[in-house]
């Protein structure tokens, strides 16, 4: 593969709890997901991301990690994991790991050293911990997961945790929280990771003790930078190793710093994730991406879906198609129209997998799964729920495992009992029926996919003549994508064939929500 070959991957993100399980306890495992590699490399992906999959409690999903350098036990070994590197290298699929570097575990070592060592140890450096003031905490920060953001321990001091208590933050002014992340690059880029996904990127520095300063107190504060910087040294000592950054900001100057030619090579575009089903909308995203990007030479990434976020099939089919974590409790069990959702999925994919740059699929998109927003409460898992005292669902709904084969749960993810239900339903969305379904959003990922390798991937676009709710541009290749996002079908603009449409054409003329690749 070319060096560059990062810049216009498509890049299938693997949660592995939910994708396949190999032994049986309705977990999903690395034996379940070396035995899909080839399901993998059919689907037409350049690269997996998995997320974390180190030893952790499991209070977050696993982004409470307890130890960066070896597999949670119900997933694997370390072994296994270096096999499944080999395994998917040999079948041209990349990998590309998590890492979460703005807070650890309550159980991780160094953690339980700080509890032990007391106030004013060196142990206790590498967090935030800090007295309180009179009998409450050091601050009013509040946790993004609801709550305070800080949490007492016996001898009275108390620690920072942006997110859940058993998530405590590193202090990143300590040169050994710096020194040991260096490390763990290290360790897993010998290991033959491709990439690292940065959770969280942009929280890692702040400072407790300051007085409010107008800024984030501790988003996207300029010293991070240099932490980065650090980051993109150490990746360069080996060929071809990349990071990722995931960054939540709204102001398209401030995210550009972080893809600075020394920082990192791509980051998520959740601006593109986050917008509603509107041409105008889409349109003026896309080009603030593609003037953000440009310029930097840094490729795009076009997001859907992933771990975190409710499924476009549910979204899409809402009156409402925006995404906004704020407003998740808000619209949970609002009526979706899925019939509409699934057409509007279908043709967002195709977008998403025609603009210049890198693309992400979330494991059960290329299905058409919907969220599922009827679980039992006494299931859930996210701390989001438990945190906001059962008033927001949490990211349960999108992390349900996937259905493979079969007409029954566990419909061939497992031999047990899922770790999360799957509805009845789900059988016709299962891999094994949608497989010999021409028509199925399985075969439209595959064909995309394939035409995308063939045609599409970095490079740039330009903008065609188009009604207002219409989007329609080409590319480098010569192929042409045209979306239709109006109430009323439109003619295509002049053509040779058809190469793929997410929908069937009317006469001719593009259907509402429906989208086309033309040559």
């Amino acid at each position: 593969m070319p060096e560059t070959w990062w810049r216009g991957a498509a890049i299938y993100q693997v949660y592995l709890r939910s994708f396949a399980d190999g032994n049986g306890d309705g977990v999903g495992d690395l034996a379940g997901a070396r035995a899909r590699l080839p399901y993998l490399a059919d689907l037409g992906i350049n690269a997996i991301w998995l997320n974390p999959w180190y030893p952790s409690p499991m209070a977050d999903g696993g982004y409470d990690v307890a130890d960066y350098r070896d597999i949670h036990p119900e997933f694997g070994t370390l072994a296994e994991a270096e096999t499944f590197i080999r395994e998917a290298h040999d079948l041209g699929i990349r990998i590309i790991i998590d890492v979460v570097p703005n807070h650890g575990s309550t159980e991780q070592a160094w953690f339980k050293e700080a509890l032990a060592a007391g106030p004013g140890s060196a142990a206790r450096e590498r967090f935030w911990f800090r007295p309180g003031v009179g009998d409450g905490p050091p601050n009013d920060w509040q946790s993004i997961f609801g709550g305070p953001a800080w949490t007492r321990v016996p001898d009275g001091e108390w620690y920072l945790h942006l997110f859940a208590p058993e998530q405590p933050d590193f202090n990143w002014n300590n040169p050994e929280v710096v020194a040991e992340f260096h490390d763990v690059l290290r360790f897993w880029f010998d290991r033959g990771v491709d990439g690292i996904r940065i959770d969280s990127a942009a929280l890692l520095v702040k400072d407790p003790d300051a007085e409010p300063d107008g800024q984030d107190p501790y988003t996207d504060r300029d010293g991070v930078h240099e932490i980065y910087r650090a980051w993109r040294r150490v990746a360069e000592e080996y060929d071809d190793r990349i990071l990722i950054g995931e960054v939540w900001l709204p102001d398209q100057e401030r995210f550009a710093r972080y893809l600075r030619p020394d920082e990192m090579h791509t980051a998520f575009n959740f601006e593109f994730l986050a917008c509603p089903w509107e041409a105008g909308a889409l349109r003026r995203v896309i080009d603030r991406t593609m003037a953000t990007h440009v310029p930097l030479g840094a490729p795009p990434t076009w997001v859907l879906s992933n771990h975190d976020v409710t499924r476009p099939v549910t979204r899409y089919g809402r009156a409402d198609t925006s995404f906004d974590h704020g407003d998740r409790d808000r619209k949970h069990g609002v009526f979706s129209d899925l019939e509409v959702g699934y057409r509007r999925a279908r043709a967002a994919a195709l977008l998403a997998m025609a603009l210049p740059g890198g693309v992400y699929v979330y494991q059960g998109e290329e299905l058409g799964l919907p969220e599922v927003e009827d679980l039992p409460d006494e299931l859930r898992q996210d701390p989001m729920w438990t945190r906001s005292g059962h008033t927001n669902p949490g990211r349960d709904g999108c992390r349900v495992p996937i259905p493979w084969s079969g007409e029954e749960p566990p419909f061939g993810y497992s031999t047990g009992e899922p770790w999360l239900p799957q509805p009845e339903n789900w059988r016709k969305l299962t891999a094994e029926a949608q497989a010999v379904d021409l028509d199925s959003m399985l075969n439209l990922y595959r064909d995309a996919l394939r035409i995308r390798r063939e045609r599409l991937g970095d490079g740039s676009m330009s903008w065609l003549p188009s009604a207002p709710e219409v989007l329609a541009f080409t590319r480098d290749s010569g192929l042409t994508c045209v979306v239709n996002l109006g109430p009323a079908a439109v003619p295509l603009p002049p053509h040779d064939r058809v190469l793929l449409a997410s929908g069937p054409l009317d006469a001719g003329a593009l259907p509402p929500d429906t989208a086309a690749w033309l040559i």
